[in-house]
């Protein structure tokens, strides 16, 4: 049976869930009564994804321009117009897949336009300590197979990825030791996980990893309060065949990569005579599948843009929040393909909103060009990066939908710019 057929049947469809960075793909999905059943997980948040869908398919949403609703190649006549007008666009949200992040680099080079997902002040940590110091990275197939320990800084990564014990495999016999380095003030209470140790530390989450850091390279920090917990730690990462450091950046305080670079330096003191490894979490929405499009055609991660200069990559001056306070665009591409959520900042600048269908109410007014379109892995088939960067995953289609793909919409954007100013579209 195809996944297509099973919008009209209760049989489950094989499915890799779009809505978490995780990718998982072991589960299944039958079409129920106006509802998607997912099957062979609890996780909340595939769950919630799903219930922005039905199988039946939703009311017909069209395309607006300035709040009046319209044909869609009217509205994308409309959105290159705004583009050819611009001087400094901005394209953001960026939730997409990999042929949308490909269709969207060629539209971005020829506007000049400043690209920064609605992650992106958390992609950025990760990056700015890969570019400053390198960084040794593992997948989860290796943490599931190899891992002895697993050390989670921080914050417990099953509170916003509820499949992530599972896909490291804790709970099954030989699985790895799992820690938790927290905060002892202004924490919640400790997950239930059978089997977790937790260390907690008084200090902030900087000075804490930065002695860890100086535990495991054999640097005395005796005279703190937490030395004995990270000491302890510290000789246990060395004892481990093979330890992962896991962190979510989007859960770390600002200039999360000075914290990120001393995770990196634990791995790397320990990878002179054992084995160790770091795995960053994040990037969910698109994020990290366009960065490493963006990259890989470019050359440069996101934050940069193609001006006369050449290729500019700006980590910092390229954050899109900073530059919409400052007032240095004057437009606005907005992408969120994979449902209500992130929406487009509100700003009085002139938008191109290509979204969810949900959005059509909260972006309809003036100076808008709104154009829903089809959700990789739900109404169009798609690929995706996981979240460590390994593999490219396949998306299936649960149903057929009417709506156009990002990256056709984006094509078709790029055609109307390459048209003289006024030729029919």
């Amino acid at each position: 049976m195809s996944a297509l057929e099973s919008s009209s049947s209760h049989a489950p469809a094989p499915w890799t869930c779009p809505f978490c960075p995780l990718l998982c793909d072991s589960f299944s999905v039958a079409g129920g009564e106006g509802a998607w059943v997912l099957e062979g997980s609890d996780c909340a948040r595939a769950r919630s994804g799903l219930s922005r869908f039905s199988p039946a398919g939703a009311p017909a949403v069209r395309a607006q321009i300035d709040g009046v609703d319209c044909e869609t190649q009217a509205a994308i006549a409309a959105a290159a117009r705004l583009l050819a007008a611009s001087r400094q666009p901005l394209f953001g949200g960026l939730g997409t897949d990999a042929a949308g992040a490909r269709a969207l680099y060629p539209l971005a080079c020829r506007t000049g336009a400043i690209c920064d997902p609605a992650g992106g002040v958390s992609l950025m940590q990760s990056l700015r300590a890969l570019q400053d110091r390198g960084a040794f990275t593992t997948t989860l197939a290796e943490v599931r197979t190899r891992a002895d320990l697993i050390v989670c800084v921080g914050s417990m990564p099953s509170e916003r990825y509820p499949e992530f014990l599972r896909r490291c495999g804790i709970g099954e016999d030989g699985a790895a030791r799992l820690v938790l380095l927290q905060p002892a003030a202004g924490q919640a209470a400790a997950p239930a996980i059978a089997g977790l140790e937790i260390v907690q530390f008084e200090a902030d989450l900087f000075d804490t990893v930065a002695m860890l850091a100086a535990s495991v390279a054999g640097r005395s920090v005796a005279s703190h309060a937490a030395a004995g917990a990270l000491g302890k730690l510290a000789g246990e990462l060395h004892l481990a065949k093979y330890a992962v450091l896991v962190y979510e950046a989007g859960q770390m305080p600002s200039q999360a990569a000075l914290i990120i670079e001393a995770i990196n330096r634990i791995v790397s003191t320990l990878n002179l005579k054992t084995r160790a490894a770091a795995l960053p979490l994040g990037g969910g929405d698109g994020a990290s599948t366009v960065n490493a499009v963006f990259t890989w055609l470019g050359g440069l991660p996101l934050r940069s843009r193609a001006s006369p200069a050449g290729l500019e990559h700006e980590p910092l001056r390229f954050d899109a929040q900073r530059l919409l306070a400052d007032g240095a665009v004057d437009a606005l591409l907005w992408i969120a393909s994979f449902g209500s959520e992130p929406g487009p900042p509100q700003t009085d600048l002139p938008r191109i909103v290509l979204g969810h269908p949900a959005f059509a109410d909260a972006v309809r007014g003036s100076t808008t060009v709104f154009i829903p379109v089809a959700t990789p892995g739900i109404g169009s088939a798609g690929h995706l990066f996981r979240m460590d960067g390994s593999v490219l995953m396949p998306l299936r289609a649960l149903k057929a939908d009417p709506l156009p793909a990002v990256a056709d919409v984006l094509k078709r954007i790029t055609q109307a710019l390459q048209q003289p100013l006024g030729a029919d579209t």
